[in-house]
This record gives structure tokens, sequence and C-alpha cells, in this order.
């Protein structure tokens, strides 16, 4: 993998293991040759990965709407900023320039990014891996409730499969590397429920 999509929050949290998870895993990403494409901002975690990542001299692309510019949360510093005229252009342009997406703790702007990312891997649109930093439990409620549409009958367990999930920064960067894209159809029928 030579670059990773990373999706967070624009906030910090209640708990500083989540902006210090952040950090770490900008700098565990530049120390790899890792490039970190991220939203752009300097605000909460998304300040904090790039800052991770710019304090090992790591390349860092943001990718920043217009509008969001205007506000003035642009980060000064980094390798690269592309601006986008829409919300899901950002999106578009995250997902083409890499090689996988790791999510962190967010709001829904991080859930819808990450799953948009997810349900395009699902139908096949990419082969790339998903995984979440299950930072301090984050996700457990998360990754219950993809459980639930496995038992439900409304996801394939192989598609649940395909969400990576680890506390450990290195672990998930391993997962990420030998992750193989499910080659079967979305789609249960009634007689496999």
């Amino acid at each position: 993998m030579k670059s990773i999509t990373v999706f967070c929050g624009s906030s910090f949290g209640t708990d500083k293991i989540y902006e210090d998870q952040a950090y770490l895993l900008g700098q565990t990403l530049a120390k790899q040759n890792i490039q970190l494409i991220y939203g752009g901002s300097q605000t909460g975690l998304m300040g904090t990965i790039a800052n991770g990542a710019l304090s090992e001299n790591g390349k860092v692309t943001g990718v920043l709407p217009h509008f969001l510019l205007s506000k003035e949360i642009a980060h000064k510093h980094l390798t690269e900023l592309i601006l986008v005229e829409t919300m899901h252009e950002r999106k578009t342009k995250m997902s083409d320039l890499c090689d996988g997406v790791i999510v962190l703790p967010g709001g829904y702007g991080t859930l819808e990014e990450f799953f948009e990312m997810i349900t395009w891997a699902q139908l096949g649109l990419h082969k790339k891996p998903i995984g979440i930093l299950n930072i301090d439990g984050f996700y457990n409620d998360l990754i219950k409730l993809v459980q639930n549409m496995v038992d439900k009958g409304f996801l394939k367990q192989v598609n649940s499969d395909m969400l990576l999930v680890s506390s450990n920064i290195n672990e998930l960067l391993g997962k990420m590397r030998n992750y193989q894209a499910p080659t079967v159809g979305k789609w249960i029928s009634k007689d496999e429920i």
C-alpha cells in the first residue's frame, strides 16, 4: 500500500486517547512511506493525523471542498491541498487517490464516508481494504450492528468479513496488506436465509 485515506472526526472527542492514536497513526504511515490522504482540515482528529504524518516528513494530501476553505479550516502545511466543489466529489477523489481506507472515531460525516466506501466495495466498484481502528472500543456497537445485519439476513457474512477491525495500528495495517476482496455478489436470495 502506497497511500491510505483516513476518515475521522473534525473534533477531538472526550478522551485524549483518540488524539494520541490519531497522531501515532499519522507517524506510523509516514514511517512506512504510506502517503496520507484525508479531508484537508486542521481541526480535531483530522488535523492531528496530518500533524503526526508531517512530524515524520510524511507525504500528506488533503482534499477539501471550497466552501470549507472559506471557513479557514484548511491545514496550512500539507504536501498538497486539492480543492473540489462538493462533498461527494471529495469522497470520490479521496477514493481515487488511495490503496486502502482507515476509519477513526468521528461523527455523522465519518460514518457516511465509511459506509459509502464499504458499500462501493460490497458492490465490487473497488477491491481496497477498509479498516476500522477501534480505539478504546469506540466502534464496538457498530460492529454488533453489522453482525445483527448478518443474523437478520440483510448482509452476507463474506461482506461482513470485508470490514477489518483492530485496536492496534500495526495489526490493522497487516490485515489490510493481506486483504483479499470477496468474489461473490452481495444479494441474498430467500433460500439463503
